[in-house]
């Protein structure tokens, strides 16, 4: 094998079957190889931004994604989207098109670069947005390729893997071993299980807060075996909504500190133990940092260590320390819960009445059916549908911490190509859409149908919202007729349709 031909063998072992991408010269061997590969499909779009934003979504749906982008001008175009990944734990494999060696070693002064004669510059900007990286050739791609999947897979963040173009097709030097799955320190693991059983065993009350590091291992069914073995309640926080099903018995609503759900906050802070399970205490998710936990009452269970109040016990994996709490913890029917979970209520409006945000959401919550894959811009649009019930097996996707403004539709697009049996329900805002629409194209191209609704505000509204002068113009943008646009973009025959009252809307 290639080297290329290598590790995109590799990267299809883990599950990758489709690399979103922008061609470009330096990159041409890793297209070609990726064009060629039977068990890969090269999915391009209309920029690099949009293709890290795509494969951030597929990655959400598959837990692994890939991105293809040649040096300079396309890695970086892409570095917003792959630090996105990055701080929402999502591993994204970064495949960097470079030029040759001889090149390199040369200092030309070639086109997509600063003209300086230096070569590692953009491998050295891409560092801070990555767990690892590596420059791939015959000698260490076999090592290094191993290497970057355990680190991304270890970390579930990003890796960067640059091809100089004259080593990408050269035969590999070694072969592949098997990936080393981390395990917990037996010993470490045991007292760790002791402690939490211990705890909760003295406890009157107590519930489980699940976090995103949860999906992001897909630990979703041994966390359910958690709740189901010990009947637990659980309540979500913004960033985790959907982690496990909000149907199930035990969930008891949305916890964001003091900004919603005054009787999920009175529950969960009074509860005598809180168990984080991949919980991440961001400002989204804490309502502002209004959420007030005890530290002495939480119990942490982080991605490879616990907390238990001030005990720390390393080398813990997540999933094992699951599988243990399920096969010791007792069944109770009651651990204090006293609240149920509710949605957004019934739409207000008729007729010829405007869409307000009390008509307008409340319905969205009630169009969602189970198994549906909602994307959620930052913003007006996601807050708003974070408080909605979700149906059974439908999850509910949102940048909460990176917050890119645009990176809705093209992520919509990598979850569609992830999950095309699925439906895709894309909520986006007018603001955001302008910074990516064009991905649109990409769902036509690829017969695709997503359903996609556009809030137009006439402008940046979080925006408006947070600043001190709402009417500002920076916060204005140019007016589109956002219901011609798939026409325009290629995505002949799908229904379009422009609605300004509740009326129009009910009859979509």
């Amino acid at each position: 094998m290639t080297v290329i031909e290598h590790v995109l063998s590799r990267l299809n072992a883990i599950g990758i079957t489709g690399v979103f991408g922008v061609p470009g010269d330096f990159a041409f061997p890793l297209s070609d190889a990726i064009s060629m590969d039977p068990k890969m499909r090269w999915i391009g779009c209309c920029n690099e931004l949009n293709a890290a934003y795509a494969a951030d979504g597929y990655a959400r749906v598959k837990g692994v994604g890939a991105i293809c982008t040649t040096y300079g001008v396309g890695e970086l175009s892409a570095l917003a989207g792959i630090a996105g990944s990055y701080a929402e734990h999502l591993p994204v494999f970064h495949l960097v098109g470079a030029p040759s060696m001889t090149v390199q070693g040369a200092r030309a002064l070639m086109h997509h670069t600063l003209g300086n004669g230096e070569y590692d510059l953009f491998h050295t900007m891409a560092k801070p947005a990555v767990c690892a990286s590596a420059i791939l050739t015959p000698q260490n791609a076999a090592y290094e390729t191993e290497r970057l999947i355990a680190e991304a897979l270890y970390h579930r963040r990003p890796v960067y893997m640059a091809f100089p173009t004259d080593l990408a097709n050269q035969p590999i030097l070694g072969g592949a071993q098997p990936i080393c799955i981390p395990r917990s320190e037996p010993r470490s693991l045991a007292a760790a299980t002791d402690a939490i059983v211990s705890a909760l065993s003295k406890s009157d009350s107590a519930c489980i807060l699940p976090g995103i590091l949860v999906a992001r291992t897909g630990l979703r069914s041994r966390l359910l075996d958690l709740v189901n073995a010990s009947g637990l309640p659980f309540a979500t926080m913004f960033m985790a909504k959907s982690v496990l099903d909000e149907q199930h018995p035990s969930y008891v609503g949305m916890y964001d500190g003091k900004l919603m759900n005054h009787g999920v906050r009175e529950f969960v802070e009074g509860c005598d133990r809180v168990l984080a399970i991949g919980t991440l205490f961001t400002d989204f998710n804490t309502g502002a940092f209004t959420a007030n936990i005890n530290p002495d009452k939480l119990i942490n269970i982080a991605h490879h260590r616990v907390h238990v109040g001030s005990k720390v016990y390393p080398n813990v994996e997540i999933g094992d320390l699951l599988v243990a709490l399920a096969e010791r913890m007792p069944k109770r029917n009651n651990w204090g819960a006293n609240v149920a979970p509710v949605s957004l209520g019934s739409p207000a409006g008729t007729g010829g009445d405007p869409i307000t945000a009390d008509a307008l959401y409340p319905r969205w919550a009630n169009f969602l059916e189970p198994g549906d894959v909602l994307v959620a811009e930052t913003g007006t649009a996601s807050m708003g549908l974070g408080f909605a019930r979700m149906p059974s097996r439908a999850s509910f996707h949102n940048q909460t911490l990176w917050g890119s403004i645009g990176w809705a539709t093209p992520a919509a697009f990598g979850a569609a190509v992830a999950a095309p049996d699925r439906r895709v329900v894309l909520v986006t805002g007018d603001g955001a859409h302008q910074v990516t629409a064009q991905e649109i194209s990409q769902f036509g191209r690829r017969g695709l149908q997503p359903i996609i609704f556009v809030l137009n505000n006439s402008g940046y509204l979080i925006e408006r919202l947070l600043c001190k002068d709402p009417a500002i113009a920076y916060n204005d943008i140019a007016p589109w007729n956002y219901s011609e646009l798939p026409n325009v973009l290629g995505c002949s025959g799908w229904f379009t349709a422009r609605v300004d009252t509740c009326g129009k809307l009910g009859r979509l």
